[in-house]
């Protein structure tokens, strides 16, 4: 069984393309996830319960087509993939249904575990919470993080100053936002490689095709920034791939992964960068 919400459109969800941009979708996930948990979870605790008491550990978002706006609402259905120990998986996708079948926008998965703010710390899934995930319980393919080389030079690093609107109720700052950090510093990246190339001052249009995104530590509030690094760890001929991290010191808070396509702005289709910016991209390029 799934579960199907219907999710509102907001004007301020567009990017400068038209298009919705891509953290606001993993806000329609966030949406779907938590109507989920609150209509059909079981009931609240004393430790908060799934609707309150959950923490992300990683969000893997695929987007398969670009989502423009309008009055109606779109849809997401989620379900549960995998149920561990302390940790459970959703699986999403967003769509329209049309006359011509299902048009979807994007798919992803979310791996959460239950949290006790109070002590900061995850805590095992109850008997009752696992009945109630079972009743949605489609089993797939197992979502996993996995560990990379970072590379920290100056070239991409990026400041990230938290605002105060970034925080939930718990000090921590929400999930979603990751997603906007990242793309902070990737568009800041972008924008030193794009330097003495081209008229028109920034570099050419990309969308995103894919975010992995895990979160190791909370990012909290506070007055002075966190670093955050970006690199690029591959270019193809219509893409590229940038890898990234938010830190504390030593300490790593978040990492990503992002797959963006450059895209012809008048077809919208994939289309090669420009040589001179290409081979920048590529003697940019950090393995690890």
């Amino acid at each position: 069984m799934r579960h199907r919400y219907e999710c509102p459109m907001r004007w301020a969800d567009l990017d400068l393309l038209g298009h919705v941009n891509n953290v606001t979708y993993v806000d329609y996930l966030q949406e779907a996830r938590v109507d989920l948990l609150r209509h059909h979870g079981p009931q609240a605790t004393a430790e908060g319960g799934l609707v309150e008491g959950v923490v992300v550990v990683r969000h893997e978002v695929s987007y398969a087509a670009p989502l423009m706006f309008g009055r109606e609402t779109v849809s997401i259905e989620v379900w549960v993939t995998e149920i561990r120990a302390a940790s459970f998986t959703l699986a999403y996708e967003i769509f329209h249904d049309t006359d011509d079948g299902r048009r979807v926008y994007a798919r992803a998965s979310t791996v959460l575990t239950p949290y006790v703010f109070a002590t900061e710390r995850p805590r095992r899934i109850s008997a009752e919470e696992r009945q109630a995930l079972e009743r949605y319980l489609e089993t797939g393919e197992p979502v996993r993080s996995r560990r990379v080389d970072p590379v920290r030079d100056e070239l991409g690093h990026y400041p990230v100053h938290v605002r105060f609107s970034d925080v939930d109720v718990y000090g921590h700052t929400n999930n979603v936002k990751y997603f906007e950090y990242f793309q902070e510093s990737r568009i800041r990246l972008f924008g030193r490689l794009w330097e003495g190339l081209g008229d028109e001052g920034r570099p050419p249009p990309v969308v995103v095709a894919r975010i992995d995104v895990d979160y190791a530590v909370p990012i909290l509030f506070r007055p002075e920034p966190y670093d955050s690094w970006s690199w690029v760890s591959d270019v193809g001929s219509t893409s590229m791939t940038v890898q990234g991290e938010i830190c504390d010191g030593d300490t790593v808070l978040s990492r990503a992964r992002v797959v963006v396509v450059f895209v012809d702005p008048a077809t919208g289709k994939p289309a090669k960068p420009a040589d001179d910016y290409r081979e920048r991209l590529t003697a940019a390029v950090r393995t690890c």
